[in-house]
């Protein structure tokens, strides 16, 4: 079935064009290159993998309950609103809610495999380039896996939000070559991170787990890869370029919360334009939201202070937004999380599978005892 036919709003065109500029980069040196480069580039290289293979697609998937967690994840839950719907609406809330924010995730997937591509030929760094070829594979692979969950565990699918469709605008069309890092490496896949992190431990259905802890393996990398290559670059730019970078985190920053919002869920499901109004401010109002935007930005606001760019007015934006605290988390720590969830996922589901088939060779044994 073509994705189109699962979009719950038509795409507005079949592909999306956006103008590049800037150069691309060839160099010549190729026996120089950063050991913490070079080392990530090996571990990208090493912790490929197949999501036809890791990944088991036999499990069931409840479309009107994607992730198994309680109706109080769901902003106008306990508002007029919801106590008036029928249980059939809050069944078509429940599922357009989960096939809103994974069809979101698999765009900005898309996203990142060209940002990434953008990346191995604009950076002037052969170690560099190295690392940004593994992670388009990593993008590709993570695209694949959203699609393939949505059509065929959801059904339904939304187009890209129109605020994320601004930021990878304005990160894909500026000429610099460090703008992709920042705007994908830092801020769309730092919040993706948070956000796969949340779901990720909340979710009690194994198939949506598997496929967040596999995917945010591989971002952590990425997210590190940025980190390492802006912050070099940064300490050697002037107050002027440090603020132009500022400023596009800044605005990057209010696209990535206000698309949180995701209004086109509430207009498709059939509410009237009064209740659409109704249901968007009870999602303003949301005290879980609240919360669920707070640690979506635990992994961006650490990573921006530690690439250098931490000026007072960007302080005070994150104090704005309610996220200065978040300045305190380690990313290393994170990270290292993120890798041990999904180690000790593949390490249960493969002991499970190993008990199976031994119970499996026990009974075939006992079988062929004539004495059994």
């Amino acid at each position: 079935m073509s994705t189109h036919e699962l979009y719950t709003i038509p795409a507005s065109l079949a592909t999306w064009d956006v103008e590049m500029s800037g150069s691309s980069r060839f160099t010549w040196e190729y026996d120089d290159g950063r050991d913490r480069m070079l080392a990530l580039y090996q571990k990208g290289k090493d912790k490929q993998w197949d999501s036809t293979k890791r990944i088991d697609w036999d499990l069931e998937v409840d479309p009107y309950n994607v992730l198994g967690i309680p109706d109080q994840t769901i902003a106008i839950y306990g508002t007029p609103l919801w106590d008036r719907m029928s249980e059939q609406t809050r069944q078509e809330v429940r599922r357009h809610s989960a096939a809103w924010q994974f069809s979101q995730f698999l765009h900005g997937e898309q996203g990142a495999m060209i940002c990434s591509a953008k990346i191995v030929e604009s950076v002037p760094d052969l170690d560099s380039k190295f690392y940004a070829a593994t992670q388009t594979m990593d993008e590709a692979r993570h695209a694949e896996t959203y699609a393939r969950f949505l059509q065929e565990k959801v059904g339904l699918a939304y187009p890209i939000n129109e605020h994320l469709k601004a930021l990878l605008d304005s990160t894909l069309s500026d000429s610099r070559w460090d703008m992709p890092y920042l705007g994908m490496q830092v801020l769309i896949e730092g919040l993706a991170l948070a956000a796969f992190g949340v779901m990720r431990d909340i979710t009690t259905k194994p198939l949506p787990k598997q496929i967040l802890a596999y995917v945010m393996q591989d971002e952590a990398r990425h997210v590190a890869f940025g980190r390492m290559a802006l912050r070099e670059y940064y300490q050697n730019l002037s107050e002027s370029e440090l603020r132009e970078r500022e400023d596009f985190v800044i605005e990057g920053c209010y696209l990535m919360r206000d698309r949180l919002r995701g209004k086109e869920t509430w207009e498709t499901i059939g509410l009237s334009k009064s209740e659409v109004d109704e249901a968007m401010e009870a999602v303003d109002k949301s005290e879980y939201l609240r919360l669920f935007r707070s640690l979506l930005f635990s992994r961006i606001v650490p990573c921006v202070k530690d690439i250098g760019l931490w000026s007072p007015r960007l302080q005070q934006a994150y104090a704005d937004m309610g996220v200065l605290e978040m300045a305190g988390q380690s990313l290393e720590a994170l990270m290292k999380q993120d890798e041990d969830i999904a180690d000790q996922l593949d390490a249960e589901r493969f002991a499970a599978e190993e008990a199976e088939r031994a119970e499996e060779v026990a009974e075939t044994i006992a079988m062929g005892d004539p004495e059994s």
